[in-house]
């Protein structure tokens, strides 16, 4: 049996600031949309289709209580996002590494080619 694939990932839903900021909300409780639109300077209709990418994604569960729809953050998608982050986090630092120790280097040589300028008073305006 295969899995049904998603109409958005991960990546798609959080470039969005809005649904950013719809996760934070819901990272403490769940939430009704009518509460979430409360705090967006849009219609509720909008911030349904917001909801609606960030659940295809799968970082928001919704659940019925009575007539009300509730949503609620589910993070896991989040943590496959950092893993994979995670895994060129050490290109980047590795980088940032090298570009330190060759500063520092120049520096105690005295070959900084930063360490001979001097800041130059500003031209007086007539």
């Amino acid at each position: 049996m295969s899995v049904p694939s998603q109409k958005h990932d991960v990546f798609q839903a959080i470039a969005d600031p809005t649904r950013r900021q719809v996760l934070k909300l819901l990272r403490e409780q769940e939430l009704p949309v009518t509460v979430i639109s409360g705090h967006f300077p849009m219609s509720r209709t909008a911030v349904s289709k917001h909801l609606r990418i960030l659940s295809d994604a799968g970082l928001v569960k919704e659940r019925k209580v009575g007539r009300e729809t509730r949503y609620r953050l589910e993070a896991e998608p989040l943590m496959e996002l950092k893993r994979w982050l995670s895994y060129y986090e050490r290109y980047w630092e590795n980088k940032l590494n090298a570009l330190k120790r060759f500063v520092e280097s120049d520096d105690e040589e005295g070959g900084n080619p930063f360490s001979a300028l001097e800041l130059a008073e500003p031209a007086e305006q007539e």
